[in-house]
């Protein structure tokens, strides 16, 4: 956890269907006659080579499951060898056809390949669950349930590109699945979320023990991760609750002179050290005199409250805030504290 998070930045965070991920889909080839590859590791030692000497950015071998309804597409991701995840028993039709390709890789069982994927050591998780529903709600198959109950599946996106499932989030809360947050860019970053204009791209914020592939590998089994999802940020408590404490601070609480107003007011300086726009609501009963109960904090800025206290002059204090541009459960926002020592 860093001191001061910068949400968003490249050094502490993971796109997991960026450019991070050599994420290649298996059974849909719709360039196969032109760009033949037979070793479908090709991509990743290509990506891998290409890195400049020193970079800190992390290539790690992925590829994706595609299947028809009820199950899905999925990604595979640190396995070690992607041939071994596909499999095609007849012979392609000549000329070439892509639709015939992919029924005929799509006839080797689902799960022949989640197991596959296991053996390798694979992180698997559910991509954009949601999408092969008709209503557009994620709902859990028979399928999914046993490999998530067998340690097969890993983690479910609750975020993909411009959408959020708070049906995903409860399924995985339920099944105790690591929560997935994607881009899904198919074109540039710039394009398709304009960070020049105050965009950004779902990402996954991974709190690994180190900066290594094995510690982030061992982070997303544990279930250490955080989605941030345009202002929304997406945990559970026990990785949430320590991001907020990180990114937002009180820095100072001291009384206003005697005179300047009818009762003693308190004057509280919050910082917002990270890059989200913290949008806070008071569950004090004390009074915030030129305030609303409604608290906004600018990325990297500071708010002022003043917070009536009544004749008595304290020494210290505690102020409870809703978070409301966060999420532990659908629908259900965390609590943050300010123990405050007052000046």
């Amino acid at each position: 956890m860093p001191a001061s998070p910068r949400l968003g930045s490249e050094r502490n965070d993971l796109d997991l269907l960026g450019r991070h991920f050599r994420d290649t889909t298996l059974e849909w080839q719709p360039h196969l006659e032109d760009i033949p590859h037979p070793d479908r590791n090709r991509s990743f030692e290509v990506a891998l080579a290409s890195l400049p000497e020193g970079s800190e950015l992390m290539v790690i071998a992925g590829s994706e499951i595609t299947r028809s309804a009820p199950v899905g597409h999925m990604n595979a991701v640190f396995i070690q060898d992607a041939n071994a995840l596909f499999e095609v028993r007849s012979n392609v039709s000549e000329p070439f056809d892509a639709s015939d390709y992919y029924r005929l890789a799509g006839a080797w069982p689902a799960q022949a390949a989640v197991d596959a994927a296991n053996d390798q050591g694979a992180f698997v998780f559910w991509n954009h669950s949601w999408s092969i529903s008709p209503d557009s709600k994620t709902v859990v198959t028979e399928f999914q349930r046993n490999n998530a109950v067998g340690g097969k599946l890993h983690g479910i996106e609750v975020v993909n590109g411009g959408t959020y499932s708070a049906e995903s989030f409860e399924i995985a809360l339920d099944l105790d699945l690591a929560l997935i947050g994607v881009s899904d860019v198919h074109n540039l970053i710039d394009w398709d979320y304009q960070p020049h204009a105050g965009g950004h791209r779902p990402v996954n914020l991974v709190f690994a023990e180190g900066r290594s592939v094995n510690a982030l590998r061992e982070a997303l089994f544990a279930r250490r991760t955080v989605v941030w999802y345009k202002n929304l940020l997406i945990g559970r408590p026990r990785d949430l609750s320590p991001l907020l404490d990180a990114s937002l601070k009180a820095v100072s609480a001291r009384y206003i002179p005697k005179g300047k107003e009818e009762t003693r007011v308190l004057t509280v300086v919050l910082r917002n050290l990270s890059d989200a726009h913290f949008q806070l609501d008071s569950l004090s009963d004390l009074s915030l005199v030129r305030n609303h109960d409604l608290i906004e904090i600018a990325p990297h800025s500071e708010t002022t409250l003043n917070v009536r206290t009544g004749e008595e002059l304290l020494d210290r204090l505690t102020l409870d805030f809703e978070v409301l541009n966060a999420l532990t459960a659908p629908k259900s926002h965390p609590v943050i504290s300010f123990d405050l020592t007052i000046d």
